[in-house]
């Protein structure tokens, strides 16, 4: 090997980054499943038992509970369906959909008989009507 000679890397480049791996997401064995499901299931049945310890009374109040999220869940459903992710909206976001939904079909019945002309000449009115705000101010003398 002579002075001059400089010993070279072999392989290919590396950039940042590429040697990590991705992480392959856990599946769950078929026996842990198994063993989710029954402590479901054993928590189903403590539920179960708890309920019929109970006095009538409580059991008339829970039932009067019931029907009532039933019947403002049927209402809220029947208003608006669940989104196609499933999630379901809030009482306030349904709220506020229908707002929006009132103002826009305001806003159309509104504008429809206009024509473009019209709109036009509603818009420039309106900007003439408005303080001179953004104007330049003077400066210097008159």
């Amino acid at each position: 090997m002579s002075d001059y000679a400089v010993p070279r890397p072999g392989g290919s480049l590396k950039f940042k980054g590429e040697d990590k791996k991705k992480k392959k997401k856990k599946t769950h064995a078929p026996d842990e499943r198994a063993r989710k499901e029954a402590d479901v299931a054993a928590a189903e049945t403590k539920r179960d038992r708890e309920e019929r310890a109970r006095t009538p009374e409580d059991g008339a109040r829970e039932r009067e509970r019931d029907d009532r999220r039933s019947a403002s869940a049927s209402a809220s459903a029947s208003a608006s369906p669940a989104p196609a992710g499933g999630r379901r909206m809030t009482e306030a976001e349904r709220r506020f959909e229908e707002v929006q939904r009132k103002r826009r079909e305001e806003r159309v019945k509104r504008n429809v008989h206009l024509t473009h002309k019209e709109r036009v000449a509603q818009l420039n009115a309106r900007l003439d009507s408005m303080s001179e705000h953004y104007d330049m101010p003077r400066i210097g003398p008159g």
